[in-house]
C-alpha cells in the first residue's frame, strides 16, 4: 500500500498530508511539516521528548501512526503561545531554570500544559506524578517542578483577576 492523504489539524492549522499508513506522527511533524519542537529521543515511548497533545490527551508522537490522528487536533509546544510571545509555562521554565540542554523541554512543557488543564492548582506531588513519563537527564527535576508550580500560580492569579 502506498502513501495516503490525511487531514490533520496542527497548532490550529488544517494540514493535508501524504504519508505511508505506518508512518509515525513524530516523523510527519518533523520531516513533512517542519515542526521540530517534538524531539525524537528513544522511539520506544520511554523518554517523552516527543510528547504532543492530541484531542486533549498527552500522547508520545513516536507511538502513534499519522493515519491514526486523521481528523484530530494536535498541539505541539509551538502551538502553546501566541505568535511572537512565549506561553507562561515557557516563561516560567526560563525564569526558574527548568532546562539545561533543552532536549526534553518541548515534550515536558507540552505535558505540563495538559497537566495544568487537568489540575489547575497541582501540588508538588501531583506535578511529579504528572510528568513521570517525561525524562530529563540534566536537571534533577527540581527546577522543572518549580517552573510548573510557578506557571500554575501565575495562570490561577490571572484567571482570578479576570473573574
Amino acid at each position: 500500500m502506498g502513501k495516503q492523504h490525511y487531514q490533520i489539524t496542527v497548532n490550529g492549522e488544517a494540514k493535508d498530508i501524504l504519508a505511508e499508513p505506518r508512518e509515525l506522527l513524530i516523523h510527519t511533524l518533523r520531516e513533512q511539516l517542519n515542526i521540530t519542537g517534538p524531539h525524537v529521543g528513544c522511539e520506544t515511548s520511554h523518554c517523552g521528548a516527543c510528547t504532543v497533545d492530541i484531542d486533549g490527551r498527552s500522547i508520545k508522537a513516536c507511538t502513534v501512526f499519522t493515519a491514526q490522528v486523521a481528523g484530530k487536533e494536535i498541539t505541539t509546544v509551538e502551538g502553546l503561545g501566541e505568535p511572537g510571545k512565549l506561553h507562561i509555562l515557557q516563561e516560567m521554565f526560563k525564569e526558574h531554570h527548568g532546562l539545561q540542554c533543552g532536549y526534553c523541554t518541548p515534550g515536558m512543557i507540552t505535558r505540563a500544559h495538559r497537566l495544568l488543564q487537568e489540575i489547575p492548582n497541582p501540588t508538588e506531588e501531583e506535578v511529579r506524578f504528572g510528568i513521570a513519563g517525561n525524562l530529563c537527564r540534566c536537571t534533577g527535576y527540581q527546577n522543572i517542578v518549580k517552573s510548573i508550580l510557578a506557571a500554575a500560580a501565575v495562570m490561577n492569579a490571572s484567571q482570578e483577576a479576570a473573574e
